[in-house]
Protein backbone atom coordinates (compact mmCIF):
# COMPACT_ATOMS: atom_id res chain seq x y z
CA UNK A 1 0.00 0.00 0.00
CA UNK A 2 1.13 3.59 -0.54
CA UNK A 3 2.73 5.39 2.36
CA UNK A 4 -0.06 7.98 2.37
CA UNK A 5 -2.68 5.21 2.70
CA UNK A 6 -0.64 3.58 5.47
CA UNK A 7 -0.45 6.90 7.35
CA UNK A 8 -4.22 7.38 7.06
CA UNK A 9 -4.88 3.81 8.23
CA UNK A 10 -2.62 4.29 11.26
CA UNK A 11 -4.12 7.69 12.06
CA UNK A 12 -0.86 9.62 11.77
CA UNK A 13 0.39 12.39 9.51
CA UNK A 14 2.25 11.50 6.32
CA UNK A 15 5.44 13.04 7.70
CA UNK A 16 5.36 10.71 10.70
CA UNK A 17 4.92 7.63 8.50
CA UNK A 18 7.75 8.84 6.26
CA UNK A 19 10.00 9.26 9.30
CA UNK A 20 9.15 5.69 10.42
CA UNK A 21 10.03 4.41 6.93
CA UNK A 22 13.27 6.39 6.89
CA UNK A 23 14.25 5.08 10.36
CA UNK A 24 13.42 1.47 9.42
CA UNK A 25 10.49 1.12 11.84
CA UNK A 26 8.21 0.04 8.99
CA UNK A 27 9.20 -2.00 5.95
CA UNK A 28 8.66 -0.84 2.41
CA UNK A 29 10.38 0.14 -0.82
CA UNK A 30 10.71 3.16 -3.11
CA UNK A 31 9.02 2.99 -6.49
CA UNK A 32 10.07 5.92 -8.60
CA UNK A 33 11.19 9.24 -7.20
CA UNK A 34 8.12 10.12 -5.12
CA UNK A 35 6.34 6.87 -4.28
CA UNK A 36 6.90 4.62 -1.28
CA UNK A 37 5.08 1.31 -1.00
CA UNK A 38 4.72 -0.22 2.46
CA UNK A 39 4.86 -3.99 2.75
CA UNK A 40 1.58 -5.18 4.19
CA UNK A 41 1.96 -7.97 6.74
CA UNK A 42 0.88 -11.29 5.28
CA UNK A 43 -1.43 -13.44 7.32
CA UNK A 44 -1.33 -17.13 6.56
CA UNK A 45 -4.31 -18.37 8.51
CA UNK A 46 -5.43 -15.50 10.64
CA UNK A 47 -8.33 -16.14 12.97
CA UNK A 48 -11.62 -14.91 11.60
CA UNK A 49 -12.53 -12.82 14.63
CA UNK A 50 -9.16 -11.47 15.69
CA UNK A 51 -9.72 -8.74 18.29
CA UNK A 52 -8.80 -5.26 17.18
CA UNK A 53 -6.32 -2.92 18.83
CA UNK A 54 -7.58 0.64 19.11
CA UNK A 55 -5.59 3.70 20.16
CA UNK A 56 -7.62 6.11 22.32
CA UNK A 57 -6.49 9.68 22.93
CA UNK A 58 -8.21 12.41 24.92
CA UNK A 59 -7.61 15.96 26.03
CA UNK A 60 -9.69 17.96 28.49
CA UNK A 61 -10.10 21.21 26.61
CA UNK A 62 -9.95 22.70 23.13
CA UNK A 63 -6.80 24.64 24.00
CA UNK A 64 -4.95 21.30 24.35
CA UNK A 65 -6.28 19.94 21.05
CA UNK A 66 -2.82 20.00 19.42
CA UNK A 67 -1.73 17.42 21.98
CA UNK A 68 -4.10 14.84 20.43
CA UNK A 69 -1.89 14.40 17.34
CA UNK A 70 1.22 14.05 19.50
CA UNK A 71 -0.53 11.42 21.63
CA UNK A 72 -1.51 9.52 18.47
CA UNK A 73 2.06 9.56 17.15
CA UNK A 74 3.49 8.25 20.43
CA UNK A 75 0.85 5.55 20.84
CA UNK A 76 0.97 4.30 17.24
CA UNK A 77 4.79 4.13 17.47
CA UNK A 78 4.40 2.15 20.71
CA UNK A 79 1.91 -0.25 19.10
CA UNK A 80 4.17 -0.71 16.08
CA UNK A 81 7.11 -1.51 18.35
CA UNK A 82 4.97 -4.05 20.25
CA UNK A 83 3.77 -5.64 17.01
CA UNK A 84 0.15 -4.58 17.44
CA UNK A 85 -1.87 -3.93 14.29
CA UNK A 86 -3.80 -0.73 15.02
CA UNK A 87 -7.25 -0.98 13.49
CA UNK A 88 -8.49 2.46 14.51
CA UNK A 89 -7.46 5.67 16.22
CA UNK A 90 -10.04 7.47 18.35
CA UNK A 91 -9.60 11.11 19.40
CA UNK A 92 -11.90 12.71 21.95
CA UNK A 93 -12.26 16.07 23.64
CA UNK A 94 -13.67 15.99 27.17
CA UNK A 95 -12.88 15.84 30.86
CA UNK A 96 -11.62 12.59 32.37
CA UNK A 97 -14.16 13.14 35.14
CA UNK A 98 -17.05 13.12 32.65
CA UNK A 99 -18.47 9.62 32.40
CA UNK A 100 -20.52 10.47 29.31
CA UNK A 101 -17.87 10.53 26.58
CA UNK A 102 -19.58 8.87 23.58
CA UNK A 103 -16.45 7.73 21.74
CA UNK A 104 -14.92 6.08 24.82
CA UNK A 105 -18.22 4.45 25.75
CA UNK A 106 -18.54 3.11 22.19
CA UNK A 107 -15.08 1.53 22.48
CA UNK A 108 -15.98 -0.11 25.77
CA UNK A 109 -19.23 -1.45 24.31
CA UNK A 110 -17.68 -2.76 21.06
CA UNK A 111 -16.81 -6.47 21.54
CA UNK A 112 -14.59 -6.49 18.44
CA UNK A 113 -12.13 -4.20 20.25
CA UNK A 114 -9.82 -6.55 22.12
CA UNK A 115 -7.24 -4.01 23.25
CA UNK A 116 -7.55 -0.30 23.98
CA UNK A 117 -4.18 1.45 24.21
CA UNK A 118 -4.00 4.71 26.17
CA UNK A 119 -1.07 6.85 27.21
CA UNK A 120 -2.00 7.40 30.89
CA UNK A 121 -4.74 5.94 33.09
CA UNK A 122 -6.41 9.34 33.27
CA UNK A 123 -6.88 9.40 29.48
CA UNK A 124 -9.50 6.70 30.07
CA UNK A 125 -10.95 7.96 33.33
CA UNK A 126 -9.83 9.86 36.40
CA UNK A 127 -11.72 7.62 38.80
CA UNK A 128 -12.68 3.96 38.71
CA UNK A 129 -10.00 2.79 36.27
CA UNK A 130 -9.73 -0.59 38.02
CA UNK A 131 -13.45 -1.20 37.47
CA UNK A 132 -13.06 -0.69 33.71
CA UNK A 133 -9.91 -2.81 33.61
CA UNK A 134 -11.55 -5.65 35.56
CA UNK A 135 -14.71 -5.67 33.46
CA UNK A 136 -12.77 -5.71 30.19
CA UNK A 137 -10.57 -8.52 31.49
CA UNK A 138 -13.68 -10.53 32.37
CA UNK A 139 -14.66 -10.49 28.69
CA UNK A 140 -11.17 -11.36 27.43
CA UNK A 141 -10.35 -7.76 26.54
CA UNK A 142 -7.81 -5.33 27.92
CA UNK A 143 -6.94 -1.69 28.34
CA UNK A 144 -3.19 -1.15 28.10
CA UNK A 145 -1.60 1.86 29.75
CA UNK A 146 1.68 2.90 28.15
CA UNK A 147 2.92 5.37 30.77
CA UNK A 148 2.18 4.62 34.41
CA UNK A 149 3.61 7.97 35.64
CA UNK A 150 1.48 10.51 37.49
CA UNK A 151 -0.08 13.39 35.61
CA UNK A 152 0.77 17.04 35.94
CA UNK A 153 -0.53 19.24 38.72
CA UNK A 154 -2.46 21.43 36.27
CA UNK A 155 -4.48 18.45 35.02
CA UNK A 156 -5.28 17.41 38.58
CA UNK A 157 -6.38 20.92 39.52
CA UNK A 158 -8.59 21.12 36.43
CA UNK A 159 -10.15 17.80 37.41
CA UNK A 160 -10.73 18.97 40.98
CA UNK A 161 -12.53 22.04 39.61
CA UNK A 162 -14.62 19.79 37.35
CA UNK A 163 -15.55 17.56 40.29
CA UNK A 164 -16.63 20.49 42.47
CA UNK A 165 -18.62 21.97 39.56
CA UNK A 166 -20.26 18.60 38.87
CA UNK A 167 -21.29 18.08 42.49
CA UNK A 168 -22.63 21.63 42.76
CA UNK A 169 -24.70 21.14 39.61
CA UNK A 170 -26.10 17.86 40.95
CA UNK A 171 -26.86 19.38 44.35
CA UNK A 172 -28.75 22.32 42.90
CA UNK A 173 -30.44 20.00 40.41
CA UNK A 174 -31.63 17.78 43.25
CA UNK A 175 -33.03 20.79 45.13
CA UNK A 176 -34.87 21.94 42.02
CA UNK A 177 -36.19 18.41 41.41
CA UNK A 178 -37.38 18.19 45.02
CA UNK A 179 -39.31 21.48 44.70
CA UNK A 180 -40.82 20.30 41.40
CA UNK A 181 -41.88 17.00 42.96
CA UNK A 182 -43.43 18.78 45.98
CA UNK A 183 -45.35 21.08 43.63
CA UNK A 184 -46.66 18.12 41.59
CA UNK A 185 -47.78 16.31 44.75
CA UNK A 186 -49.66 19.43 45.93
CA UNK A 187 -51.37 19.79 42.54
CA UNK A 188 -52.38 16.12 42.53
CA UNK A 189 -53.69 16.38 46.09
CA UNK A 190 -55.65 19.50 45.12
CA UNK A 191 -57.14 17.76 42.06
CA UNK A 192 -57.99 14.69 44.14
CA UNK A 193 -59.65 16.86 46.86
CA UNK A 194 -61.87 18.52 44.20
CA UNK A 195 -63.14 15.18 42.90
Amino acid sequence: MKLSEYAKQQGVRYETAWRWFRDGKIQGRRVGAHTILIDEPTTVSAPVSKPHTVVYTRVSSAENKANLDRQVERLVAYCTARGYQVSRVVKELGSGVNDNRPKFLALLADPSVGRIVIEHKDRGTRFGFRYIETLLHTYGREIEVVNQADTSTEDLLADLTSIVYSFCARLYGQRRAKRTTERLVQELEAEHAVD
